[in-house]
């Protein structure tokens, strides 16, 4: 019976029952009553009684299923030809006839037996067995064929019975079976298409352009022996017609009989149909053909895109190895030279970037469907070449104000020597008359005149201008020059001044006296004037030496005032154990001893303890065997601490953020013992108050419970960034700064990562490993609708006014959405568990960054749009973030695919 059922179900054709139909012990003729019922004839047929019952009633059955309908529901009309047969003949074909014939019955004729005796028998066997052949209808006896023509008009009848139809049964045969091929080819042809086009729907698109290529290919050869498979269907439907039509074009005066007409209209129907389906495939093939050809271009796109960005990348990375700004001249001038060649070396990836981004945006005119994978693509290449073009000027920027420097640095020097130079070159010998100190003076301010020529004359503006490039280097290179300006233009201060004297000094005039025999020569002075060689040897002192201001003298009423207020402060200090670097350090290391040896009183008066065989017998049977439970990895914590690094840092307060990054990957144990603390913390409630542990803490004479000890570490994690915190504020501005602030973003990290793990513990329904899906970035609630579609239909959720309360976690390799649940613990505070409901690779998602209508939504796609997750935060800030850390990830992937 299961082999019976599961058999196809299907109507007889003529190629089931050939060799029945070639017997022709019944035909149908294609002639119709005068109310258009179908005539079926059983001719004379000598072993119509020999028949079988089973190809008797599968060429009734196939007869009467090939009339319409409307011609079926008529009646069938039955011609039954005994006129050279018995009486039992008439009777076996009625009593056959009656017993097996499937459709419905309008008239009954039977030409009786010519013979005189049998057609008397068949008078009286009529009358008597009517009622046993049980038939509904009328059963008429005729004599002749012309008795029937009473009945029925020759038109209709066959040659045989008296009539002018034309029928042929091999003919009848061959065209039943070629109407029928074809019926079957039509509908085997319609199969492969939409098997072909099911194929084409649910085929994914590669992601390289070899396999789209040969993808696009393969469809395109499917497609053409399709196509050739139709055309011969359509070829063999027109040979059908026109066999069937051939008597009416042979001659004029012929008429199709309405079989044939319903033939005719057979064949019509089933080209109309195979047009139909061939119009359907080919605009489907035509959409699918678009999206290949797209996807090619999509992925010939990526491809150049990677060798473009690779390119670019390694053009911007040389280009941000040019930081040098040069020492001289000489430097600048070869710096100058380097940056045009770079500058000519990426003029061709910026083109091809430019052209690239540039056929991207025609492929986003011409409706690309991946418009959202493109456009930032497009929008990354103009940004870099900008980048590039921009950092470029600002380097020629920087490159020539750093030569200009050097110029006039240059210049600068060597006016100082040449005016150096200028100083020594003059004579002191000349410089005594009046006519020589002028002259000396006159060349003086002739060279001082040139300072202007140079910018020399304003230090702070010569600092002003520059400002930019002053790096500590050049900075005090030029400090060191204009001190050397300003040693020598006090030297030729100096000298003028002088020299100003020796011009301004007259002779005094001589008198005439008379000799006096006593007198004696007048002396000189002893105020003489000092020579020229004595200023220039000390102006040359000064230069060497650098200037001092002259001690100032200490007022002892501001003394007092002073040392007032430097008390006042220490006492300030002394109140707030956070005001000064040393303090904090101090309650840093005093509270870290603290801790080491409260960690340590744990381990050994409750951790050891549960080994010791004298109080077994007080350990409930809750806590056997879960020591790891209960303490997680509390001893690892206080071997890491016990190592007392921190109190190095007592002398040299700076090297506290060095202790903190160096033990960076250490302090993750942290995390650890805050993912076990759930199962410590429901393992105390089951047993924290059994005998062992009060019997422990007398012993320790502790006067809180251990689940409070048990919250140290958590509690010291905090400490550390509030102490970080205060050392901060205090170093501001400081040689250490930067250090402490890495430091303080290493404990805060950490601090996230507990505080991510916490919530990543509670993750439920998850058939995976959580493990496995790499580093978890970012988790929180938000607002979620989607927006997903399927193939060519599109299902939208968006509809739902109410948005899905999701709690999202994103990890390296993979985005959870996840519904929060809180749940009460045996009385105690709610207990928050995510019961998984979705998740997205984070390797073939995109985003959006921004939702029209609202500026704290934005979109998670996956594949190619066909799911769109719209998430909502609850302030801007938190979105940027995520979509910050959701950038990372996708560049990172991007660089690891480099």
């Amino acid at each position: 019976t299961d082999e019976i059922m599961q058999q196809e179900i299907r109507p007889l054709v003529a190629v089931d029952i050939i060799e029945q139909l070639h017997r022709q012990f019944a035909i149908l003729s294609g002639g119709r009553g005068k109310d258009g019922a179908p005539i079926i004839t059983f001719p004379e047929f000598a072993g119509f009684s020999d028949i079988p019952d089973d190809d008797f009633l599968n060429v009734v059955t196939y007869l009467t299923s090939i009339p319409s309908l409307e011609a079926a529901s008529i009646g069938f009309i039955i011609i039954i030809d005994r006129r050279r047969d018995k009486w039992s003949a008439v009777k076996a074909s009625l009593t056959r006839i009656a017993g097996a014939f499937p459709g419905n019955l309008q008239l009954v004729f039977v030409l009786r037996p010519s013979r005189f005796i049998q057609r008397t028998i068949a008078d009286i066997g009529i009358k008597l067995y009517r009622d046993d052949f049980k038939m509904k209808v009328p059963i008429i006896m005729l004599n002749s064929v012309s008795d029937l023509h009473g009945y029925i008009d020759k038109s209709q009848l066959t040659r045989e019975l008296g009539g002018t139809l034309e029928y042929g049964h091999s003919q009848w045969i061959h065209h039943r079976t070629a109407i029928e091929n074809f019926a079957m080819t039509v509908k085997t042809t319609a199969q492969m298409l939409q098997t072909f086009g099911t194929d084409l729907a649910e085929t994914e698109l590669p992601n390289d352009v070899q396999c789209t290529e040969e993808l696009l290919s393969a469809h395109t050869d499917h497609h053409s022996k399709l196509k050739d498979e139709l055309k011969l269907a359509v070829k063999q439907g027109a040979t059908l017609l026109t066999c069937i039509r051939e008597p009416v074009t042979r001659s004029a005066n012929s008429k199709l009989s309405p079989d044939e007409l319903e033939n005719v209209a057979t064949v019509e129907r089933l080209l109309a149909q195979l047009d139909e389906t061939e119009k359907a495939f080919d605009q489907f093939w035509t959409k699918h053909h678009l999206k290949l050809e797209q996807c090619l271009q999509l992925r010939h796109f990526e491809h150049d895109f990677r060798e473009v960005k690779l390119t670019l990348d390694n053009l911007m990375e040389a280009q941000a190895g040019f930081s040098d700004i040069g020492d001289s001249v000489t430097r600048v001038e070869h710096l100058l030279r380097e940056q045009k060649q770079l500058e000519e070396k990426g003029q061709e990836p910026l083109e091809k970037a430019q052209s690239l981004a540039l056929h991207g945006e025609q492929l986003i005119q011409n409706n690309h469907y991946a418009v959202d994978s493109i456009r930032p693509k497009c929008v990354e290449l103009r940004r870099i070449c900008d980048d590039f073009t921009n950092e470029t000027k600002k380097k020629y920027d920087i490159l020539g104000k750093s030569l200009e420097l050097h110029q006039q640095l240059d210049k600068a020097s060597k006016w100082c020597e040449a005016g150096i130079y200028l100083l020594a070159s003059q004579a002191v010998d000349k410089c005594q008359s009046q006519e020589g100190a002028e002259t000396a003076l006159v060349e003086i301010e002739k060279f001082l005149a040139t300072a202007k020529e140079h910018q020399l004359s304003n230090p702070k503006e010569f600092y002003n201008q520059f400002d930019m490039i002053l790096t500590p280097e050049i900075k005090a290179n030029a400090q060191r020059i204009l001190q050397k300006l300003e040693d020598v233009q006090e030297m030729f201060d100096k000298r003028q001044v002088s020299l100003k004297k020796l011009a301004a000094k007259q002779t005094r005039p001589v008198q005439p006296v008379a000799p006096h025999p006593e007198s004696s020569p007048k002396r000189a002075s002893p105020k003489t004037t000092r020579p020229a060689g004595v200023v220039i040897r000390e102006e040359r002192q000064l230069f060497a030496r650098r200037k001092q201001p002259p001690p100032k003298k200490q007022n002892k009423k501001n003394t007092t005032k002073t040392s007032q207020r430097c008390e006042s402060f220490r006492a300030q200090v002394e109140a707030s154990p956070f005001a000064s670097p040393s303090h904090i350090i101090n309650e840093l290391i005093e509270t870290e001893r603290v801790y080491v040896e409260e960690l340590q009183s744990i381990i050994e008066g409750y951790a050891s303890e549960m080994d010791n065989p004298n109080l077994v017998h007080l350990i409930p049977s809750t806590l056997q065997n879960k020591k790891e439970i209960l303490f997680g990895n509390l001893p690892e914590i206080y071997e890491f601490h016990n190592r007392h690094e921190i109190e190095n840092c007592i002398e040299n307060p700076e090297l506290l953020a060095r202790c903190f990054l160096k033990r960076k990957e250490d302090l993750q144990i942290y995390e650890k013992y805050c993912q076990n603390k759930p199962r410590s913390e429901a393992l105390w409630r089951q047993c924290g108050d059994s005998i062992f542990f009060q019997e422990c803490q007398r012993k320790l004479d502790h006067k809180l419970s251990l689940d409070a000890y048990l919250l140290k570490p958590v509690q010291r994690i905090t400490k550390y960034q509030l102490l970080l915190k205060e050392m901060l504020k205090c170093s501001k501005n400081s040689e250490g700064t930067a250090e402490l602030e890495e430091a303080l973003a290493t404990v805060l990290d950490i601090i996230k990562s507990v505080n991510d793990s916490m919530h990543q513990i509670a993750i439920t329904g998850y058939e995976g490993d959580v493990s496995e899906l790499g580093k978890l970035l970012m988790q929180g609630s938000f607002n979620v609708w989607t927006d997903h579609k399927k193939g060519h239909n599109k299902v939208k959720d968006l509809a739902r006014f109410k948005p899905m309360q999701r709690h999202l976690f994103l990890y390296t390799k993979m985005l959870l959405f996840c519904k929060k649940r809180e749940e009460n613990t045996d009385g105690h505070e709610k207990t928050a568990s995510y019961s998984f409901k979705n998740s997205l690779k984070m390797s073939t998602v995109g985003i959006t960054e921004n939702v029209k209508g609202d500026n704290k939504k934005f979109e998670i796609w996956y594949n190619g749009r066909e799911e769109v997750y719209i998430i909502q935060a609850s302030s801007v800030e938190l979105k940027n973030t995520w979509i910050s850390e959701i950038r990372k990830v996708l560049t990172g992937q991007l660089e690891a695919c480099r």
